[in-house]
């Protein structure tokens, strides 16, 4: 654009023929209308006054500008639209973009929040709680130590106990065994000793048949097995398995005695003693005399 010709006057102050087309100087002194507009700007008639310009030179200007586009076929109308168009699309088809767009903010003012500065009351609150908490572990460590020690007592007497029970146990079971072996042994003795050996039956055969004809005492009758040659103790055995009343077979030997010779009745006594009766089977004896 040519500047206009300095004629030594400020700008504004000539007519409009000597000031450049559109330069936007105001219809009169001191008036911003119209003011610093490039030639062209907004409608011809909002431009026709304060231009100096005639009413002729508006209707040729109006003419020379080309025909005016509809709304919707300008770029500046256009280019939003489908930009306002496109992140419609995307918001319909992307809902997990929407829904994370959404959360974000809750997670961003939530970590954006501060956390409170501990009081000094919530600290030593905080202090006693957790020596409270440690009094209690402790104390709750100790009974259990305790408890185990009492347990661990009561484990090692119930085990002496039973140790005790068991040991008396088997000394019963000794006693009663070792009882019953004595048992079977007597038992299994007195069967011997009633049946006796064959020496000790043929004894006591000798015995019976000494007593079926003569008069004998307990030691005269052993000694007159022992005669026979059979063992002190099968001659033994063999007598005190008679029948018989020894004081009979003292008043039985009196008897005989008085029958073949004359005795007084000490001197029978003594006889009789001789023979192997007691005082008392030899007095019996010479009493059933009537000496």
């Amino acid at each position: 654009m040519s500047m206009p010709p300095d004629n030594g006057q400020p700008r504004g102050y000539g007519q409009p023929d000597d000031q450049p087309q559109g330069y936007g100087q105001p219809q009169g002194y001191g008036q911003p209308q119209g003011y610093g507009q490039p030639q062209g700007y907004g409608h011809p008639n909002d431009q026709a006054q304060g231009y100096g310009q005639s009413f002729d030179q508006q209707q040729d200007y109006e003419q020379q500008q080309p025909p005016k586009k509809p709304w919707f076929k300008k770029k500046r109308f256009i280019i939003p639209l489908g930009i306002v168009v496109l992140f419609a699309l995307i918001g319909i088809f992307s809902p997990d973009a929407d829904e994370e767009t959404v959360a974000a903010p809750a997670t961003t003012s939530v970590a954006a929040t501060p956390e409170p500065t501990p009081t000094v009351e919530a600290t030593e609150a905080s202090a006693e709680e957790l020596a409270a908490e440690k009094a209690a572990e402790e104390e709750a460590a100790a009974d259990k130590v305790e408890a185990d020690r009492v347990a661990a007592e009561k484990e090692a007497a119930d085990k002496v106990e039973a140790d005790r029970v068991a040991a008396e146990k088997a000394e019963a079971d000794k006693a009663a065994a070792e009882k019953e072996a004595a048992d079977k042994a007597a038992a299994d003795a007195e069967a011997a000793a009633k049946n006796g050996t064959v020496s000790q039956q043929n004894a006591l055969r000798s015995a019976n048949d000494y007593l079926s004809f003569s008069a004998f005492s307990r030691s005269g009758l052993i000694g007159q097995l022992e005669y026979e040659e059979f063992s002190t103790e099968d001659a033994t055995w063999a007598v005190d398995r008679v029948t018989v009343d020894w004081n009979e077979q003292a008043a039985k030997s009196a008897k005989d005695y008085l029958e073949f010779s004359g005795f007084s009745r000490s001197g029978l006594i003594d006889q009789l003693e001789y023979e192997g009766f007691t005082a008392e089977q030899a007095e019996y004896g010479v009493n059933q005399t009537g000496l």
